[in-house]
C-alpha cells in the first residue's frame, strides 16, 4: 500500500484544510487504496509507461496538501507530475522540463495564476503550453481575464477527481490535435517545396545563366543594342526569381502562422484605416510593370479594413499581377472597394482567358493552370497566399469565371471594430 507516513501526513493536512479541499477524503482514500501505485506496482507501472512516453504535468500551488492530491491522482492515472510552491517556482520549472500541461492556482502571493500565465505566454517556450487555472473564485470577470491572457481552461474549486481527469485529457487531447495538424501542414509545405521549388527556381535561373555567359564570352564582339537588350533579360530573370522566392518563403511563414490560434488572434487586430491610397499604389504599380497602364479602371470607397498594410498591399500585387498577367492589352483591369451591408468587399476583375472550374476547385499552393499551353512565368502561388492571407484575417477569397471571357475575385472581409 501506499507509504503510510506520505498518506498520514497528507490525509491530516486535508483533514485540517477540509473547508478549502478540492477533492474529497473520500476520493483521496480511493486514490491511496488501489494496488497500481503501491511501491512495487508503482514501478512497474512507470517502466510500462515509460515506453509510451508518459505526459509531463506542472502543478503550481502554494498549498503542499493540495498539489500533493493532485499529483497522487494524475500519478495514478499514468502522468508524470513535477510539482511548484508558487508562481515565480512554476515559471521557472515551466522553462526548465518544459511540460506537456500546467496545472496553476490562481490566489497566490507576488506571482499569482493570472501573472504566471503572462510570464509563460509571453515566451516561445512555453506560449503553446496547455494552461488550466484552478480558482475556489471562477467569477465572470475572472475567467475572463484569465482567458484573454491565454488561459485554457479553468477548474473552479472544489473539484472532483474525474473533473480533474476531464480537463487535463480534454487539453491534452486538443494539444495533440493541434500539433499533429501543425506537423500535417508542414510535411505538405516541405514535400510540395520538394517538388516543384527546384524546376520553378531553374526557369529564370536558366536565363540568367545563358545571357551571363554570352556576355563574359562574347561581349567584345556584341553590338551594344545586343548587350542591352541581354542585360534586361537577366535583370527581369533576376527579378522573377526573387519575386519566387519571396513568394515561397512568404506561404512558409503564413503557414507556421496559421498553425498557432494565438499568432492568428493577434493578426487579426491589425486595422489599416484609409485603404484607397494604398489600394490605388499598389495597383498603378502592377498596371507599370505591365506596360498596361491605360488599362487600369479604380473605384475605390474609402473604408478601414481588419488587416495590416504589409498584407493588404501582397494580397493587391498578387490578385492585380494576375489580372494583368491573364488578359490582353487593351481590356480592362478593374479594382473596386465598396460596402456591402456593412461587409468590406474589394472586387478585382479583368477580361482575360479566365479559369476553368476544374482549376477554381483546385487553387491551392504551387499550382500553376496550363502551364504547358501558355508558359506564363510564375506558378499560381501569389492566388494562393491571396487567398490564405483573406482566410487568415476571417475573410473570403471566391473566383467567379467565364472561360476565355473573364475573371472576377471577390475578397470579403470582417467590419472592421
Amino acid at each position: 500500500m501506499l507509504e503510510g507516513w506520505r498518506f498520514a501526513a497528507v490525509a491530516r493536512n486535508v483533514y485540517g484544510q477540509v473547508s478549502q479541499q478540492c477533492l474529497s477524503l473520500v476520493q483521496f482514500w480511493d486514490i491511496a487504496r488501489r494496488p497500481a501505485i503501491c511501491s512495487g506496482g508503482r514501478a512497474a507501472a512507470k517502466l510500462e509507461l515509460n515506453k509510451e512516453q508518459m505526459k509531463r504535468i506542472l502543478v503550481i500551488d502554494d498549498e503542499s496538501w493540495l498539489r500533493e492530491m493532485v499529483h497522487m491522482a494524475l500519478e495514478q492515472k499514468g502522468f508524470e507530475v513535477v510539482e511548484a510552491e508558487n508562481g515565480a517556482a512554476g515559471i521557472e520549472v515551466a522553462r526548465k522540463v518544459l511540460p506537456d500541461l500546467i496545472l496553476c492556482d490562481v490566489n497566490m502571493e507576488k506571482v499569482d495564476g493570472y501573472l504566471t500565465l503572462s510570464s509563460l505566454r509571453g515566451e516561445a517556450a512555453t506560449a503553446s503550453v496547455p494552461f488550466i487555472l484552478m480558482t475556489g473564485l471562477a467569477d465572470h470577470a475572472g475567467m475572463r481575464h484569465g482567458m484573454e491572457l491565454g488561459a485554457d481552461d479553468y477548474l473552479p474549486k472544489p473539484f472532483s477527481i474525474e473533473a480533474l481527469y476531464g480537463a487535463v485529457e480534454a487539453r491534452l487531447k486538443k494539444a495533440q490535435a493541434v500539433r499533429e495538424e501543425a506537423e500535417k501542414k508542414l510535411t505538405d509545405l516541405r514535400d510540395n517545396i520538394s517538388l516543384m521549388l527546384p524546376h520553378e527556381l531553374r526557369t529564370p535561373l536558366n536565363g540568367i545563366l545563358a545571357y551571363g555567359e554570352i556576355l563574359s564570352a562574347e561581349a567584345a564582339t556584341l553590338p551594344p543594342e545586343e548587350i542591352a537588350e541581354m542585360g534586361q533579360v537577366i535583370h527581369e530573370s533576376g527579378r522573377r526569381l526573387e519575386r519566387l522566392i519571396e513568394n515561397f518563403l512568404i506561404y512558409a511563414q503564413i503557414e507556421l502562422l496559421g498553425a498557432d490560434p494565438q499568432k492568428v488572434g493577434a493578426l487579426r487586430k491589425k486595422l489599416t484605416k484609409s485603404p484607397a491610397e494604398l489600394i490605388e499604389r499598389q495597383a498603378r504599380s502592377q498596371a507599370q510593370q505591365a506596360h498596361r497602364e491605360q488599362d487600369l479602371v479604380l473605384e475605390l470607397k474609402d473604408q478601414p479594413l481588419p488587416i495590416s498594410e504589409e498584407y493588404l498591399a501582397k494580397i493587391i500585387d498578387e490578385v492585380v499581377q494576375n489580372a494583368f498577367k491573364f488578359s490582353e492589352s487593351g481590356t480592362s483591369v478593374t479594382v473596386k472597394l465598396s460596402d456591402a451591408a456593412g461587409t468590406p468587399v474589394l472586387v478585382i476583375s479583368d477580361h482575360g482567358r479566365g479559369f476553368s472550374t476544374e482549376h477554381i476547385t483546385r487553387v491551392g499552393a504551387y499550382m500553376q493552370f496550363d502551364r504547358k499551353l501558355h508558359e506564363q512565368q510564375g506558378i499560381g502561388l501569389g492566388l494562393s497566399i491571396a487567398k490564405r492571407l483573406t482566410e487568415l484575417h476571417g475573410g473570403t477569397l471566391g473566383i467567379d469565371s467565364q472561360r476565355d471571357t473573364s475573371t472576377v475575385v471577390t475578397i470579403k472581409l470582417p467590419r472592421a471594430v
